[in-house]
């Protein structure tokens, strides 16, 4: 789950300092109660204030007016919409965090506000975002989507701590990585192997904060009761999908599995799923869509999805750490199934390739495999034609997706976001308006295994399907 180079529109603006920024509790809220959708309090139209204002329905007019500026806003801007609210729900966390315990709240509530306030992309909450937005979605809901996007960060947040404890990863995003942090923070005062332990043991507490506070904004959307309940689903079934990925990801890397098979229905539980598909369906349960239009951008995202997880794969290996924040060859080092490594291993079989099959062999899981051993398996990955074949596979799966995109009655602009998010997830780039094509079947994703549709392959076993 570790994110990738170029898998998201730039970067926003900085977001509100959590530790400064005053909880919704401390400001004024105006007499009627209403909020913008960026999160803030907003102060009720002075009727007088536009022309027209003496007419019956002048202030219902402002309030509309109003409403449609303030989507505007955020169409503008989604990820600092995003970080706004972010900003005032997690001050306000934090606050309560210290007053229960101000070691508590200094050690684990500050590190995760700050991990989930600090870099990353907003990938996830702008799928959710550009999603509501292509089904008809609007001022009605926006609020209600925004706090759906900051659930969505506070859950990446869980799944990139308790990813570094995993994997043993010292960086994220070229700073230390929580777990590393809190050991440092206490090296001078315990051994360091007690330090040690003690900072991975808190890095599990703090993604579960983190999880328990992005359900806690999911429970307090407020939204009518059977989109309340679809929302409830789909988020409920997201979390085990995402734990269920991670699960099958360390699986093969304690069985060694480099099944073709196992390694993308794994991407498809870990990231796929998580990070494109279930975003997309959360937006759109929240516009009220039809099954149509969630039918096709669900299978949209999930084909990228999938490509995103490829390009990520192809980043750990030969990205640049000082782009990527973290060492290159991490998935190398920990032995992880990837799809990247199953596709070279079974082509140096195929063909006979002894010297390949025996650097893989040797090579994967040695946590100690010097630059030079990784460079070997760099020359594999791109001998055996296995980098090739990944990139074109992208291309085929991000083209399959685009194809799910536009068999659906959606809005254009919000469309063509949603186009270029897409593409950006993956890292391709959209250099031609795909020619018309036949409607693809919901779920089917093309690839070099013969446009298998996806819900196969998820059920498919480990031996059977794409050796």
């Amino acid at each position: 789950m570790r994110p990738t180079e170029a898998k998201d529109l730039p970067v926003p603006e900085k977001a509100p300092d959590p530790r400064t920024e005053r909880p919704p509790s401390g400001r004024p809220r105006p007499a009627d109660g209403r909020r913008s959708p960026g999160g803030r309090a907003q102060s009720p139209p002075d009727p007088h204030d536009r022309p027209g204002a003496n007419r019956p329905d002048a202030v219902d007019a402002v309030d509309a007016v109003d409403a449609v500026d303030a989507v505007d806003a955020v169409d503008g801007d989604v990820p600092a919409a995003v970080g706004r609210v972010l900003g005032a729900l997690l001050a306000e966390r934090v606050e309560q965090a210290a007053a229960l315990d101000p070691v508590f709240g200094r050690d684990l509530a500050e590190r995760v506000a700050r991990c989930t306030v600090e870099g990353g992309k907003r990938m996830r909450s702008q799928f959710a975002w550009w999603a509501l937005r292509a089904c008809g979605g609007g001022a009605a809901q926006a609020e209600a989507a925004l706090r759906v996007g900051a659930a969505l960060e506070l859950i990446q947040t869980c799944a990139l701590v308790h990813d570094d404890v995993m994997d043993g990863s010292r960086l994220r995003r070229g700073r230390l990585a929580l777990h590393a942090d809190v050991t440092a923070q206490y090296a001078g005062s315990v051994s360091a192997d007690r330090a040690r332990r003690f900072g991975e043991a808190a890095a599990i507490l703090a993604g579960d904060l983190a999880l328990a506070w992005a359900d806690d904004t999911v429970a307090a959307v407020e939204a009518p009761p059977g989109t309340a309940r679809a929302l409830r689903d789909l988020w409920s079934t997201m979390r085990t999908e995402m734990v269920a990925g991670q699960y099958l990801d360390l699986h093969g890397q304690a069985t060694s599995s480099l099944s073709l098979a196992r390694a993308v229905r794994a991407a498809c539980l870990k990231s796929a799923l998580y990070s494109v598909e279930r975003p997309l369906a959360l937006g759109a349960a929240l516009a009220g869509a039809d099954g149509a239009r969630s039918a096709a951008l669900c299978s949209a995202g999930r084909c990228v999805g999938i490509a995103f997880q490829l390009r990520d794969d192809l980043a750990d290996v030969f990205g640049d750490p000082r782009r990527t924040g973290k060492p290159a060859g991490g998935d190398i080092r920990s032995g992880k199934p990837t799809y990247l490594v199953a596709v070279a291993r079974g082509r140096a079989e195929t063909t006979g390739d002894r010297r390949a099959s025996a650097v893989l062999r040797h090579s994967l899981g040695r946590a100690d495999l010097s630059e030079s051993g990784l460079a070997e398996v760099r020359d594999v990955l791109e001998a055996t034609g296995a980098r090739d074949l990944v990139e074109a596979k992208i291309d085929r799966l991000v083209t399959q997706g685009m194809r799910h995109l536009d068999s659906a009655v959606l809005e254009p602009q919000a469309r063509g976001r949603l186009r270029r998010l897409l593409h950006a997830s993956a890292g391709t780039t959209p250099t031609s308006i795909l020619s018309p094509s036949p409607s693809p079947t919901p779920g089917a994703c093309a690839g070099e295994d013969g446009g298998l549709p996806l819900p196969l392959l998820l059920s498919a076993g480990a031996d059977g399907v794409l050796r």
